[in-house]
């Protein structure tokens, strides 16, 4: 008994900073209609910030309590509104959540950034010097009672703002219906700023509540509001008193979890990856709706040609074999993992640019893919490639379950749940086909590494050439479709459950597929490699180069392996930094989804009347790096030159682009294009 007392004091505590948290984030959602993936993160910054007021400066706790969440956390919120959220109102759903991802990856890099993750940076709780409160044969610290009374108080506080306050019931009426709200005075851009006001500084008083409870990690900190997320889930996103219950419910079963669960090898893990197991199981016991009707605002992309694509793939063979050629040994580690990580891109292509279908899990399907190949190609044969894919598959197939009953928000969390499982349970499991010892050794089909980059390179070449032929075939299509509207498909005979499962089990075969080729590349590979903070970038990136487009798979490799590395080799501090700005190129990103790999193939397109030169430039360039005449910076940002100096030469003869050209003028001006039917076709959607 006093063993489920106490549990039972620690689990109400931990519920009632959960209920505060949670309360920020439903009140966010119902009043502007975007779920904030960066919640947890805001509440993270709040609590560095209270520990360089209090431990770093020296200021009083009430003093650093009244800055951080009666300045710093409004100021923040206020910043938030204007700046970012309110430009993407009117966007979708997908570059709504992107938005929010990219915020969330961005605070991560922030915060490292200017704490050394390196450092520890203990918090004292609250009264940390006085005598525990005996209640019978348990006890509660002031910390957890004061918990628990800024819980209560913040439940009795939104009751009274938002029923007997002006602004609380102008909020409430914009939640119902914003365009009577409007009608009858009220003002929606006035109700979303007092919530992301509000809300920012509810998770930055529950960040500062459960800081003194973990170490101060970035990361970790922004993402151990998982358990928020399901008590938010709980109460449906709308319902603050659900909310308030269903985090009291989940801190409970967390507590009763640590303190009974047996103690063996296999079950530390899954203590840590509890929370994230009680959003996927609340998701699956709360859906939402499962079809919707849900029209895309986005310009659609024109089918790409089979002959485009075997040029791009010839060019793919070209720049690695200019990267086998040129680079030191260390170097091909580093700049191999570009097509490996394009590989990775490419499946988040085809789930989420093709068929609309949101998951944050990817890197994780890579890591599975590494482990099994780890185990079923110790002796290097490529045809055990097939049973990674195979093994990835199913995985997907697994996941797609989930899938038929969820999406848009509810989908993205499901997978970011199976991703944090994975991370905190699964990988950590002491069997020798996982991450036996904390690692696991991976065998390259081919002993050297340049051979095996140019084997992953063929690999991505090929890959991109079946997806465009999948993408211009009946499943493409049907894909499609399934993205535009859901319920539409649904009408005119589309199956979903055959479609989704299908468009999942492939998505994570390519995904795991590159995660093998990443083994091999790296040939020692650790559960870090694989976990969903690492794979935020990625997602951000094919999203920032163009969701639809088969080009964001190469994309994001040669930004994540190849450019940031780069960087970071000129710029030694410059990790964080990099991370930062895939985080401000993904919040800046929202309000062009269309990507930039579209605009960069259109302008880049009049090149094309001067390929020879261009081929004859890099090839001496080229030679001149083989003889050692030349070292591989002046070969990189001698073909950028040659590249810039071609294009300005061809753009005077290029024809007028469509920009330049009415619609209606397009066939008589200049030639008729795909694009221009895909305009044409666009346009009827709309209207």
């Amino acid at each position: 008994m006093d063993k489920f007392l106490t549990f039972g004091i620690v689990g109400l505590s931990t519920g009632g900073i959960y209920a505060v948290i949670s309360s920020g984030l439903v009140l966010t959602y119902t009043t502007t209609g975007i779920f904030n993936f960066a919640h947890g993160a805001a509440g993270m910054m709040a609590a560095f910030a209270y520990w360089q007021l209090t431990g770093g400066w020296g200021l009083p706790v009430p003093i650093a309590l009244a800055l951080v969440l009666l300045v710093l956390a409004p100021l923040f919120g206020l910043l938030i509104e204007r700046l970012i959220m309110r430009p993407v109102q009117g966007v979708g759903e997908v570059e709504r959540l992107v938005v929010t991802i990219a915020l969330l990856t961005g605070l991560i890099a922030m915060a490292q950034w200017i704490w050394d993750p390196n450092v520890a940076r203990p918090l004292s709780p609250f009264f940390a010097d006085r005598e525990a409160i005996r209640l019978g044969p348990a006890t509660m610290t002031w910390h957890q009672l004061v918990t628990l009374l800024v819980a209560a108080a913040v439940a009795l506080g939104l009751y009274a703002f938002l029923y007997g306050s002006r602004l609380g019931v102008g909020m409430r009426a914009t939640v119902d219906d914003p365009s009577l709200a409007r009608l009858n005075g009220g003002d929606p851009v006035v109700a979303a700023r007092a919530a992301w006001v509000l809300g920012t500084m509810l998770a930055a008083l529950g960040g500062i509540l459960i800081a003194p409870s973990i170490p101060l990690d970035a990361a970790n900190l922004s993402l151990l509001i998982v358990s928020a997320y399901a008590a938010a889930i709980f109460g449906r996103l709308r319902s603050l008193p659900m909310a308030f219950a269903g985090a009291l419910v989940v801190g409970c079963t967390e507590s009763y979890l640590t303190g009974y669960l047996p103690q063996n090898e296999y079950l530390p893990g899954l203590r840590i990856a509890a929370p994230a197991l009680l959003l996927f199981v609340v998701l699956l016991l709360f859906p939402n709706p499962r079809v919707r009707g849900s029209v895309r605002i986005t310009r659609s992309l024109p089918a790409p040609t089979i002959r485009g694509t075997l040029v791009f793939g010839a060019c793919l063979m070209v720049f690695a074999a200019i990267l086998a050629t040129t680079l030191s040994d260390p170097d091909v580690i580093t700049y191999g993992q570009i097509f490996p990580m394009s590989i990775i891109g490419l499946s988040i292509v085809v789930l989420t640019g093709f068929s609309g279908q949101i998951s944050l899990a990817q890197l994780s399907l890579a890591g599975i893919g590494a482990v099994v190949w780890a185990g079923v190609g110790a002796s290097g044969n490529p045809l055990a490639l097939l049973a990674v894919v195979a093994v990835t598959a199913v995985v997907g197939a697994v996941i797609a379950i989930p899938a038929l009953r969820l999406s848009g928000i509810y989908l993205a969390l499901a997978t970011a749940a199976f991703a944090l499982i994975l991370d905190g349970w699964i990988f950590t499991m002491p069997v020798d086909w996982l991450f036996s010892g904390g690692s696991a050794e991976v065998t390259p089909v081919f002993a050297g590494q340049r051979v095996q980059m140019m084997f992953a390179a063929a690999v991505l070449a090929v890959l991109c050439l079946l997806v465009v032929v999948l993408r211009r075939g009946f499943f493409g299509r049907r894909l499609i479709a399934m993205r535009d509207s859901e319920a539409a498909c649904a009408t005119l005979g589309g199956r979903l459950l055959v479609t989704k499962v299908a468009v999942f089990a492939l998505s994570a075969g390519i995904a795991g597929l590159g995660g093998a080729l990443f083994g091999m590349q790296a040939r020692s590979i650790t559960p870090d490699h694989f976990t969903l903070v690492t794979g935020l970038p990625i997602f951000l990136l094919v999203v920032i180069g163009g969701m639809a487009a088969v080009g964001s798979g190469v994309f994001t490799g040669v930004n994540l392996a190849g450019i940031m590395h780069a960087i970071t080799a000129l710029w030694p501090g410059a990790h964080h930094v990099s991370s930062l700005l895939v985080g401000l190129a993904g919040i800046g990103m929202g309000r062009h989804p269309e990507g930039v790999v579209p605009h960069f193939r259109e302008s880049w397109d009049p090149l094309r009347r001067f390929w020879v030169p261009l081929a004859a430039a890099v090839g001496a360039l080229w030679g001149l790096r083989l003889l050692d005449v030349v070292n591989g910076w002046v070969l990189t940002f001698g073909t950028v030159a040659a590249a810039l100096a071609l294009r300005g030469l061809a753009r005077p003869r290029a024809p007028e682009s469509a920009a330049d050209v009415p619609l209606e003028w397009r066939g008589v001006r200049r030639p008729w294009l795909p694009a221009d039917r895909e305009e044409v076709l666009d346009g009827l959607a709309r209207s």
